[in-house]
């Protein structure tokens, strides 16, 4: 099946976040009509639900999303003791398709497919329920296409994990069905910013725009260049850093702990995670983000008798004493506020001011993702970029971007099919073997007169061997330490044997510099090389990764061979 019968009707893009979800759709017959559905079980007017499920004893799924979360704050007013569930919460289960070495935690008997899967089967019913009342003859597995976002890092063998899912899921049909998509969130906002947001602001071909996705959990910066006939180009550089929006709500957590203590929240998030989740959402709507850092008399007043009951029995003296006092009200003052978001806005800015070093010219910053709705970040932004960036730019709605990308994605595919554009899935070889030079330390078994002065040996390190087949989308990575780096670039090599050791061995010849000056590598980075085929010709990507912070900056070599 495919677009070729004319089987596809209406198309829904599924953002599958690791913290929140959601889903937007479109008919076919109404293109420039993305519906983003904002209407949830436990949450009528939210256009994002938490990627959470909430399992007991056994197992067995119980609730997900709002529902997982939500407890009746009136039960616990009429109690005097607080009953302790056998229940189990599950989140950040999408991390298990990364390659991140510390995963979190999941409940003993619980396995992450699992979870995947039964979250998408409870977001499948939901689609299939909304559509079935917009459009009652609608076939689900005829008429409609589905575009997953997936994360960013998801390789060809994460996405068939994400695939088999969402088979056992019943989101399709067959294991191999053609009505299943994925799209990375870079993808799907480069896409939706391309089409309905850089054209109005009359972005100029061959200019470079900059795309900050402040989510929940992260910020990550991309830059693009805007080429002829609505195409884009290849990301030109990447920062990814875990300083998003949730980072702020630590502060608050942080702040509430020096009133009541650590170990009172921390009772409260291991025994009545629901009313934590309650009392950081009342925070958000009616401090974090109506905060404008111009105000000084804007504050915050938080009454844990109404707010967050189940935390006053897990507080303790000398604290306990002090809020009887306050009667159990804190009032957040503007001074506060102010110092929860300072230090998670002053890393954004220096994170957004790398990449911008990193180009010639910026045309235009666009700021999307959940934490982009906060009027004091958009302000410092403006503040501090608006002399070097001519547009800043923030969308309507720019916590939607992604999923309305993947919708669009969804409905350009048609002509995109037709003219055999980047969606083939033809193998590309390699015809050579490609490496770069790293140095480590000496070993007896090596020669004696490669021995350097401070005991180390240059070596050739392989990247991509002759005759490895890959699709055009993907690519073959090395990672090693950036303890191996000797200077501020790398040297890359190409040979037709298939196992060198030594960069000037015979047969072997240098083809490029990859200077990498502005990765910023640090003694604690990581650094990740990739090759990979654009059309016909070979590229490459070298990313910096900081173990420790998690940061992550990418630059792309274009045709490099």
């Amino acid at each position: 099946m495919s677009f070729l019968d004319y089987t596809i009707r209406v198309v829904v893009g599924i953002e599958f976040g690791v913290k929140y979800s959601s889903f937007a759709y479109a008919h076919l017959c109404s293109l420039n009509d993305i519906v983003v559905n904002d209407y949830w079980p436990e949450c009528i007017g939210c256009v994002k639900i938490p990627t959470v499920l909430k399992y007991d004893e056994s197992s067995n799924l119980m609730s997900w999303g709002h529902s997982a979360l939500s407890q009746s704050q009136r039960s616990y007013r009429k109690k005097t003791s607080f009953d302790i569930k056998s229940v189990k919460l599950v989140e950040n289960f999408l991390l298990y398709l990364s390659k991140m070495e510390n995963k979190p935690y999941l409940p003993e008997g619980l396995d992450y497919k699992t979870a995947i899967t039964d979250y998408l089967r409870e977001m499948s019913n939901f689609v299939k329920d909304t559509l079935r009342t917009r459009w009652s003859d609608i076939d689900f597995y005829k008429n409609v296409l589905i575009i997953l976002q997936v994360p960013v890092e998801c390789d060809n063998k994460a996405k068939a994990i994400m695939r088999e899912c969402a088979y056992n899921a019943g989101l399709i049909s067959y294991k191999d069905s053609s009505n299943l998509y994925f799209i990375t969130k870079h993808e799907a906002a480069s896409i939706y910013c391309n089409m309905k947001v850089l054209r109005e602001f009359n972005i100029s071909v061959g200019s470079s725009f900059m795309i900050v996705d402040t989510s929940a959990d992260a910020i990550d910066i991309i830059i693009r260049t805007l080429l002829e006939n609505n195409e884009l180009g290849d990301i030109s550089g990447r920062i990814e850093d875990p300083c998003g929006g949730n980072s702020v709500d630590e502060e608050f957590l942080n702040f509430l702990s020096r009133k009541v203590g650590q170990s009172a929240i921390n009772l409260l998030k291991e025994n009545h995670y629901g009313q934590l989740q309650y009392m950081i959402k009342d925070f958000c709507e009616n401090c974090k983000f109506k905060f404008t850092g111009q105000d000084r008399d804007f504050s915050y007043e938080l009454d844990f008798t109404d707010i967050c009951r189940a935390i006053i029995q897990y507080v303790k003296d000398p604290e306990r004493e002090q809020m009887e006092y306050q009667e159990w009200l804190i009032d957040v003052t503007f001074e506060d506020i102010k110092a929860m978001f300072d230090p998670v806005i002053e890393r954004i800015l220096r994170l957004i001011n790398t990449q911008l070093n990193a180009v010639s010219s910026c045309k235009a910053i666009l700021l999307i993702g959940g934490f982009s709705q906060s009027m004091y970040l958009q302000k410092r932004i403006k503040e501090e970029f608006s002399q070097k960036v001519t547009n800043i730019i923030i969308p309507a709605s720019p916590s939607m971007i992604n999923v309305r990308g993947a919708v669009q994605y969804g409905l350009m595919l048609p002509e995109m099919l037709n003219k055999s554009t980047k969606l083939s899935i033809t193998l590309r070889v390699f015809e050579k073997t490609y490496g770069i030079k790293t140095t480590r330390k000496w070993n007896p078994g090596d020669p004696m007169e490669r021995k350097l002065p401070d005991g180390m040996i240059n070596i050739f390190l392989r990247i991509a061997k002759q005759g490895d087949e890959i699709p055009v989308n993907t690519g073959i990575s090395m990672i090693f330490s950036s303890s191996f780096l000797s200077r501020n670039s790398l040297d890359l090599f190409v040979t037709n044997e298939h196992d060198v050791k030594y960069c000037d061995s015979p047969g072997v010849s240098k083809i490029g510099i990859l200077d990498i000056s502005t990765l910023s590598i640090l003694s604690n980075s990581a650094i990740s090389v990739t090759l990979f085929f654009d059309n016909m010709k070979i590229k490459a990507i070298v990313q910096d990764v900081n173990v420790r912070t998690g940061w992550k900056y990418e630059k792309v070599f274009d045709n490099i061979y």
